[in-house]
């Protein structure tokens, strides 16, 4: 009993971790940054005008959705709750 009840421990442990990360700024800021110097580059090997920053665009776009799309999450959890 308990072993099993240290492995659901250990198991929360490494579930809370990956929540954190997966909401964390660092992860949201090194997505928007690989982001950039991919599209960079993209943008680079088309010929593309102002490539540094047109790259600007997609990653404002993720970094906006990121942030709107927890306001929605919030609006569904609640509504999800009342059922």
């Amino acid at each position: 009993m308990q072993a099993e009840l240290e492995s659901i421990k250990a198991r929360n442990k490494r579930v809370e971790g990956d929540k954190a990360w997966e909401t964390s700024k660092t992860r949201r800021g090194i997505i928007a940054l690989i982001t950039y110097f991919i599209v960079v580059l993209f943008l680079f090997l088309i010929n593309a005008p102002n490539p540094w920053l047109n790259a600007l665009v997609p990653v404002a776009g993720f970094l906006l959705s990121t942030l709107t799309l927890a306001v929605v999450k919030q609006w569904w959890m609640k509504r999800v709750r009342k059922r």
